[in-house]
C-alpha cells in the first residue's frame, strides 16, 4: 500500500463522505494513538460548524482535537503543559484564519448551513466540493506544522 500523508488521507477521507470534522482528526488518528472508530464517533457532532449550526468550521474542530490529543494534560498536571497546549490551539486557530479570513463555517462557506435554504443553496453552489476540501487540507496541514513542532 502506498503511504498517504495526512493532508491527502484528509481530503481523500473527505471525498469518500466523512465530515469535515471527521476528516482532520482521522487522518491523524493512529499517529495520536486512537483507533479509527472511536475518532470518527468523536468528531461525529462537530461537522458543518458543530452540529450543522454553521459555527465553528468542522475542520477547524477536527485540528483542534487533533492538537489535544498530542498536548492534552490531565486535570492533575501542571500549568506549563496547559499553557503550552493553548499557545498551540492558539496558533493554529490564528494559522486557520489567516489564511481563510474566519473560522466560522458559515462567514467561511458564505452560506448558513444551519437552515434549509442556506444547506441547499451550499449543496445548488458546490460548496462542499470545492470550498470544504480546501479548509480539509489547510487544517490537516497545519495541524502537521504544529505536531511536528513548527
Amino acid at each position: 500500500m502506498i503511504d498517504v500523508n495526512p493532508i491527502e488521507k484528509a481530503v481523500q477521507h473527505f471525498a469518500d463522505g466523512y465530515l469535515c470534522s471527521q476528516s482532520v482528526l482521522l487522518a491523524y488518528a493512529e499517529e495520536l494513538g486512537i483507533d479509527p472508530s472511536t475518532a470518527t464517533r468523536i468528531a461525529a457532532p462537530f461537522g458543518a460548524g458543530i452540529a450543522y449550526t454553521g459555527n465553528t468550521c468542522g475542520a477547524v474542530t477536527g485540528a483542534l482535537m487533533a492538537i489535544g490529543l498530542r498536548y492534552g494534560q490531565d486535570v492533575s498536571e501542571a500549568e506549563a503543559p496547559k499553557k503550552d497546549m493553548f499557545e498551540r490551539l492558539e496558533a493554529f486557530m490564528s494559522a486557520f484564519e489567516k489564511l481563510h479570513g474566519s473560522v466560522v463555517c458559515r462567514v467561511l462557506l458564505g452560506q448558513d448551513v444551519s437552515t434549509e435554504h442556506g444547506l441547499a443553496a451550499a449543496r445548488e453552489e458546490g460548496l462542499f466540493e470545492t470550498r470544504c476540501p480546501r479548509y480539509v487540507g489547510d487544517a490537516a496541514r497545519l495541524v502537521g506544522e504544529i505536531l511536528a513542532g513548527r
